[in-house]
């Protein structure tokens, strides 16, 4: 049976020197937007051992923004980057180059929501409401646009007012500042179980199967790093699982990685592991058997640019083949699933 101080010894052993091919650098440099949120798949990974068990070293950093990630991995100051793709999509025609390897989820991660008990039931209820967004003319503002049009809203049917994100837009909701917030699903959900506070859930009817966050790593990289890059994808296959099949362990590593390695409480504890289960059908294995984990689909990456370039965004029209690949899912889901869903569940 795998406990957590089995997996946190796995890592010291790593840092110390685990053997590795003679000259071999299996070091991948990692950069996020920020910690927190989906970020629960690579902290699951970490403090699983799953790095160490592919012998691989990850260093770590963040860039404050999805858009700063994607320049520091386009232009080769760091190997992966971990965030959504909108920025490689706006940016290919200024040339950031970025493929898209491993989706982190399994749909679309923006939506509208509500308090729980707001009179707003359906999307025409937005008429005439002010909607907070993270901040003027980003995406969340064009996602609300696009789903509000799918009602017949138009422009001025409705307004925007920036509210920033995480704790800071959950409090302009709950006070009553915005009627409203257009955000993405893994900051809102577990802000609004920190805070207490039901919300309601508004999703996109067209973009609901766009797969639009994961890791992404430039043509370079790809090309001289593929087999790191193959064993890291299957480290994260295997994080997901634990966060579908095992919540509570997952909600350990998650918190362990937060807070440092500090105490944990046991209320944080169900707190995050309740959210975790909220959540099991957004993260990548919503089905843990399935052999494809990861993986995207083109259609709805094509779909995506599209919706991109018809909202005035882009100059062309981007192809989807630019901005994924899936040219490492096999690798990424080469384990057995059933023994490692039955490993996972034994976990404690």
């Amino acid at each position: 049976m795998r406990t957590l101080t089995v997996a946190l010894l796995a890592i010291i052993a790593l840092s110390f020197g685990m053997p590795r091919p003679a000259g071999a650098d299996d070091t991948l440099r990692v950069v996020a937007a920020f910690p927190g949120g989906i970020e629960v798949l690579e902290n699951v990974a970490k403090l699983a051992g799953l790095y160490a068990a592919e012998h691989l070293d990850v260093d770590k950093e963040y860039a404050g923004s999805a858009s700063a990630c994607a320049q520091l991995v386009s232009t080769g100051k760091a190997d992966i980057c971990a965030a959504s793709m909108e920025p490689t999509i706006l940016g290919y025609d200024k040339g950031i180059r970025m493929q898209t390897f491993f989706s982190r989820v399994n749909r679309y991660t923006y939506e509208i929501v509500t308090l729980a008990d707001s009179p707003i039931r359906t999307m025409s209820d937005f008429k005439g409401k002010l909607i907070g967004t993270s901040s003027p003319g980003d995406t969340t503002e064009v996602v609300a646009t696009n789903m509000l049009a799918g009602a017949g809203l138009k422009k001025g049917d409705y307004s925007f007012a920036p509210v920033g994100a995480g704790a800071q837009a959950m409090a302009a909701l709950a006070t009553h500042r915005v009627e409203a917030l257009s955000t993405v699903v893994s900051d809102v959900i577990p802000q609004a179980a920190a805070a207490g506070v039901q919300i309601r859930q508004f999703r996109s009817p067209i973009l609901e199967s766009v797969r639009n966050s994961g890791f992404a790593a430039s043509p370079a990289a790809i090309a001289t790093k593929g087999d790191l890059i193959g064993r890291y994808a299957r480290a994260i296959a295997k994080a997901a699982v634990i966060i579908r099949e095992n919540p509570d362990v997952a909600a350990r590593y998650a918190l362990l990685a937060l807070h440092n390695s500090g105490p944990v409480t046991p209320e944080a504890l169900r707190r995050q592991a309740d959210v975790l289960r909220s959540m099991k059908d957004f993260y990548a294995a919503a089905d843990p058997m399935n052999p494809r984990i990861g993986s995207i689909r083109p259609s709805s990456v094509a779909l995506y640019c599209q919706f991109f370039y018809s909202a005035g965004l882009t100059s062309a029209l981007v192809p989807a083949s630019a901005i994924i690949t899936n040219q490492f899912i096999a690798t990424a889901n080469n384990f057995d699933h059933k023994a490692w869903i039955a490993e996972v569940k034994r976990m404690r």
